[in-house]
């Protein structure tokens, strides 16, 4: 018995010493992007968006741990949007967020009807869900006179969109840790920014998060943005540390190497060079 509870000691000591090195590991790749990217300044107002999936709990939970010892004073709101959908625990945020003892908002507005009827039976909805969540989010953010609004994206999001871009848009763009909207009255902010989506998982489920699924889409298993995370998952395995080359390629970027004449000036490339003192007289060679 005496070995038994000595190996269960032990395990359990070991658990808690790997859950400890990941807790530091997600707080200073949160806090490494915070400060690369000037995130969050002193006397921000930051709408926390939370959707009940593991990546937004664990971008609250991080945000409120570092505000505890941030050398700036800046103010977290955490704000759901209940899309109506059928089936959806309308009790499970308010009630965690309570026994948190932070301050929120749940946004009611019935896009699920709205997307449902657009959309026909089959066909992927995220993008109509995607846009009329953000217009939602972006106007509340006024309203409550929010500075910044943070979005749980993490790093493996940002190299799946990269790619969805690219071979199902024909764009070369992903997207990026801070984005001001197009019409210049929000700030996007995306501190997860340097975080893998494999810590983010295990994290939640160390943290017993309550996760509240997105029922919105169904079965749509054939969705590009799973067969890019299926390409990129498989790179992984094979080359492991690929998906983190990607990313950091995503800040190396070279204009001059590609071919987009707007952000670099290709048309009037030429040489400056005196030709004549430049290229020295050639014998006259009779033929």
């Amino acid at each position: 018995m005496t070995d038994n509870n000595a190996s269960v000691s032990q395990d359990t000591r070991r658990e808690k010493h790997e859950f400890d090195k990941l807790r530091k590991r997600l707080r200073r790749n949160v806090g490494s992007a915070i400060a690369d990217f000037t995130m969050i300044e002193e006397g921000d107002r930051v709408m926390v968006c939370l959707s009940g999936g593991k990546d937004s709990y664990a971008m609250l939970d991080i945000l409120m741990r570092l505000r505890a010892s941030a050398p700036i004073d800046f103010e977290l709101i955490a704000v759901n949007l209940d899309q109506k959908q059928p089936g959806f625990p309308e009790d499970v945020l308010p009630h965690y967020l309570e026994n948190l003892g932070i301050g929120y908002y749940i946004v009611e507005r019935d896009t699920y009807s709205v997307v449902k009827s657009v959309i026909p039976e089959g066909k992927t909805t995220c993008g109509l869900c995607s846009r009329l969540r953000r217009g939602t989010l972006y106007g509340f953010a006024q309203q409550i006179g929010a500075t910044k609004i943070a979005l749980g994206h993490h790093r493996d999001d940002i190299v799946e969109t990269l790619f969805l871009n690219l071979f199902f848009g024909g764009k070369l763009k992903a997207m990026p840790p801070k984005l001001l909207s197009d019409d210049k009255q929000n700030v996007v902010i995306r501190p997860l920014a340097y975080c893998k989506e494999a810590d983010l998982a295990r994290y939640a489920q160390a943290m017993e998060f309550p996760i509240i699924p997105c029922n919105l889409c169904g079965a749509q298993d054939n969705l590009q943005r799973q067969e890019i995370k299926t390409m990129l998952s498989g790179w992984e395995k094979t080359y492991p540390g690929r998906v983190e080359t990607i990313f950091h390629a995503l800040a190396n970027v070279s204009p001059s190497q590609l071919a987009d004449q707007k952000l670099f000036n290709f048309k009037d490339l030429t040489i400056e060079i005196d030709k004549k003192s430049h290229f020295p007289e050639l014998p006259v060679v009779q033929l």
